[in-house]
């Protein structure tokens, strides 16, 4: 199906052919409240395209893949923008995602701004080992495994703004969570989500699957992010999951000093 004309006076489109279902776009008021019903929309297609092999990936869920590192804070500078990225992420290879920033450190000076993703075979979007980087208003399309993702619990103060994330499919070729997938799968929770939506996962729109500690290459006793605080999360919309639109677990308990975690006393409950 495609779209045939836009009117853009009345508001109209013009399909190529009938949808089978009905869809209801409105916005209905209650009282001070609304609730919106209107369906997500992105736009996957864009003038420069970053493809795997046309014949080949799908068969063997073999894309293409980008990935940015070097050690040293801001040693790699890389800024991702309005690119399309199709037939993208290896199965069954961890980190061959479409666009991957890993094991940097501070990335103050990169970013990834108005990208579409879509059909890709392991994950969308991954932030690992790196902190201050900004994912901005990009589109997730037919995503296996968590979509944007982070990965060792050990990234912190990035930012994820206007994003949207549509059907993000299980997966048995990853981590053994990606078989319950989550659009959004925050490991730690000191970073910053506003105005993201998350439609139509197979299990969850944003997962804080928090940690112990850091995992992987990142492990380290002195961070805990169970107990870390809540950067931001406001604004964020998910509806049409296969289960939960936001899970919690296994902790989120916000604390001063996150690795002396949670003392109770008797004399002071406050």
């Amino acid at each position: 199906m495609e779209i045939a004309a836009v009117d853009d006076t009345m508001q109209i489109l013009t399909l190529t052919e009938p949808l089978q279902f009905k869809h209801y776009s409105d916005a209905p008021q209650f009282g001070d409240d609304s609730i919106e019903m209107r369906a997500e929309v992105g736009l996957l297609t864009r003038n420069v395209k970053y493809q795997g092999d046309p014949e080949t990936s799908a068969v063997n869920k073999y894309g293409a893949h980008i990935m940015l590192h070097s050690i040293g804070d801001d040693s790699v500078i890389g800024r991702i923008e309005y690119v399309e990225f199709y037939n993208a992420g290896q199965a069954f290879k961890l980190g061959r995602y479409p666009i991957h920033f890993h094991m940097i450190g501070n990335i103050h000076k990169s970013q990834v701004i108005g990208n579409a993703v879509h059909q890709t075979y392991n994950r969308a979007f991954t932030v690992h080992g790196v902190h201050y980087y900004q994912v901005k208003d990009n589109v997730a399309f037919n995503t296996m495994g968590h979509t944007y993702f982070i990965e060792d619990a050990i990234e912190t103060n990035n930012l994820f703004d206007n994003n949207l994330a549509i059907l993000t499919k299980r997966s048995w070729s990853l981590l053994n969570t990606d078989q319950t997938p989550a659009s959004f799968w925050i490991t730690n929770p000191n970073n910053i989500f506003r105005n993201n939506h998350a439609a139509g996962s197979d299990r969850y729109g944003f997962w804080f699957d928090t940690q112990i500690h850091p995992l992987g290459p990142s492990f380290t006793t002195s961070i805990c992010p169970e107990y870390e605080k809540l950067g931001e999360f406001i604004d964020n919309v998910t509806h049409s999951n296969g289960r939960y639109g936001l899970r919690i677990f296994h902790k989120l308990i916000p604390v001063t000093y996150p690795c002396m975690g949670v003392v109770y006393d008797a004399d002071n409950e406050q």
